[in-house]
């Protein structure tokens, strides 16, 4: 077996010490390293899922695009993480219905259509990935449809900022475009809002980068939606 990649495997994905030698052997036969640059498409809306990727570093958006051209960000793939939907769509033999683009250097492991298939239909161990992969995202989408749907966007921004905070710098480098593409609103809106917690001296606004101030008041407005 190749040790170097059966070393990456075992070191990001959990489910390899779970499976058997013939069953790492298989995967690791079949398995082939791919890389992408930063805004690089992996995967577009109607395209045919060949591979299965499992992410070995990076960061991947997966995302919708509206009718309006806003668009919402659906997850995102990181480190030991791999695509559900990709997933879904080899096992139905349905087109990715979704787009998939590369926000760093991301470097990945793809597994053939027909490999996995064969795999999830015979293998316990493959089929207890495919199904754990699929529970933490449709939480995920759930979550996005709530915050959507019966959320303020004044909160759902103060809760974005507090999670992506730099903790030491206390900024947030990110433009109000790329925000609204995250929460699926309108760079419009988003600037509206953080023009508003500017004034109250919730935060400072600069080309590119955020600083929080009060951070209290935006934990009260992201868990209230009050301000």
């Amino acid at each position: 077996m190749n040790k170097a990649i059966a070393q990456t495997i075992g070191s990001t994905f959990p489910f390899w010490e779970n499976l058997d030698y013939e069953a790492k052997k298989k995967l690791l036969t079949n398995v082939k390293k791919i890389s992408f640059s930063p805004s690089q498409f992996v995967c577009l809306e109607g395209d045919i899922c060949h591979h299965l990727p499992l992410i070995i570093s990076g960061n991947v958006r997966v995302y919708k695009i509206g009718e309006s051209g806003r668009e919402i960000t659906l997850y995102h793939l990181e480190k030991g993480d791999s695509c559900i939907m990709t997933a879904s769509c080899i096992i139905s033999k349905k087109v990715f219905p979704a787009f998939a683009i590369a926000e760093t250097e991301v470097e990945a492991l793809i597994i053939p259509a027909n490999s996995l298939k064969k795999w999830v239909t015979h293998n316990t161990i493959w089929q207890e990935y495919i199904f754990g992969l699929l529970s933490q995202r449709l939480a995920n989408v759930i979550e996005i449809i709530e915050e959507v749907a019966f959320r303020r966007m004044d909160s759902r921004i103060a809760s974005y900022l507090l999670h992506n905070v730099n903790s030491k710098t206390k900024t947030v480098e990110i433009t109000h475009e790329a925000i609204a593409q995250e929460l699926g609103s309108s760079r419009e809106v988003v600037s509206r809002i953080l023009k508003t917690f500017e004034r109250q001296k919730l935060l400072s606004l600069s080309r590119g980068k955020i600083e929080l101030y009060n951070w209290e008041k935006l934990e009260n407005i992201a868990q209230l939606g009050k301000y």
